[in-house]
C-alpha cells in the first residue's frame, strides 16, 4: 500500500503549462529533457519534482497514457526522488476531467488548484473525492491564491486534526505583471497559526521569487522553484536553467 509522504523541502517545477522554448531554451518539454532536468536539479539538491507533461505538439494536457510513460521513465532514473503530478485545467479541462484523471493513473501526488475543483460547483463531488484521495493514500496538495481559497478548504471541511494537509501558498500570482514580495506569505501564514497538522510549501512568481522562498523557509515552510513560476535569479538576470535556479535558492537555506 502506498503511503502519504510529507512535501519534499525543495520541490522544482520546471516547465508549468504555458512556457516554451520561445520563452527559455532550456525549459524541458518532452520525457527525456524532463527526465535530465530533474537529474540536473537533484544534483544541485532539489528532492521534488512537481511535473507537467506535453502533447506532441508541446501544449499542456492531461493525458494519463502520457503521464504514465513519465512517471515510468523517472522511475528508472530517480527511483528515490518525490514526483508529483498536476492538474491544472489552464481552461481546457473540467473539474470531472481533473478528477479522472488522478483515479485513472493512480498517482503517489497530486498538486490540485481547490478554486478549479469547485469551479463547477461539484461541490459534493469534490468532497467525496478528496476523501477517496486521502483512503487510497495519494497525497493531495491543494493551490492556493487568495483568502477565498482558504475559505474553500475550511467550507469543504478539510482541515482534519487527524490527518496532515498539504498546501501550496502561491504567490504573486494575480498581481501587477505577477510580482511577488515575501510580505506576500504574511496573510497565509497568520491564517496557519491557529490550525495543526499543515504541510506547506511556497512558490512565487517573478524575479522576488528567491526573496520569496527564502523567507517561507526561514518560516518553517517548504519551497517549490523552477521555470513554471520565474525565469529570474535574485540579481535579475535570466538564469541558465532549472538547476542553476536550484542552485542559488540552496547557497541561501542552507
Amino acid at each position: 500500500m502506498k503511503m502519504i509522504k510529507p512535501l519534499p523541502k525543495i520541490m522544482v517545477a520546471p516547465n508549468g503549462a504555458r512556457r516554451g522554448k520561445q520563452d527559455h531554451p532550456a525549459l524541458p518539454i518532452t520525457i527525456a529533457e524532463t527526465v535530465a532536468t530533474a537529474k540536473a536539479c537533484v544534483e544541485q539538491g532539489a528532492d521534488g519534482l512537481h511535473m507537467h507533461i506535453r502533447d506532441e505538439q508541446g501544449k499542456h494536457t492531461l493525458d494519463a497514457g502520457t503521464y504514465r510513460e513519465a512517471l515510468n521513465e523517472l522511475q528508472n532514473a530517480l527511483p528515490e526522488l518525490y514526483v508529483q503530478i498536476t492538474t491544472e485545467a489552464v481552461s481546457q479541462y473540467s473539474a470531472a476531467q481533473q478528477r479522472k484523471l488522478v483515479k485513472q493513473l493512480m498517482p503517489s501526488a497530486v498538486s490540485i488548484s481547490i478554486a478549479e475543483m469547485l469551479s463547477d460547483n461539484e461541490d459534493k463531488e469534490a468532497s467525496q473525492f478528496y476523501n477517496w484521495c486521502r483512503d487510497s493514500n495519494i497525497s493531495v496538495q491543494h493551490i492556493i491564491y487568495d483568502n477565498d481559497d482558504l475559505k474553500r478548504i475550511e467550507a469543504l471541511s478539510l482541515l482534519d486534526k487527524n490527518h496532515s494537509l498539504q498546501l501550496l501558498f502561491v504567490l504573486g500570482r494575480y498581481t501587477k505583471n505577477q510580482q511577488s514580495m515575501p510580505k506576500d506569505l504574511d496573510p497565509f501564514y497568520e491564517w496557519m497559526q491557529y490550525k495543526q497538522n499543515i504541510d506547506w510549501a511556497t512558490c512565487a512568481f517573478g524575479p522576488g521569487e528567491t526573496d520569496c522562498l527564502v523567507e517561507a523557509y526561514k518560516r518553517g515552510g517548504k519551497v517549490r522553484i523552477g521555470f513554471e513560476n520565474s525565469l529570474w535569479n535574485r540579481d535579475g538576470s535570466i538564469a541558465k536553467n532549472n538547476a542553476e535556479r536550484v542552485a542559488e535558492l540552496v547557497k541561501f537555506i542552507t
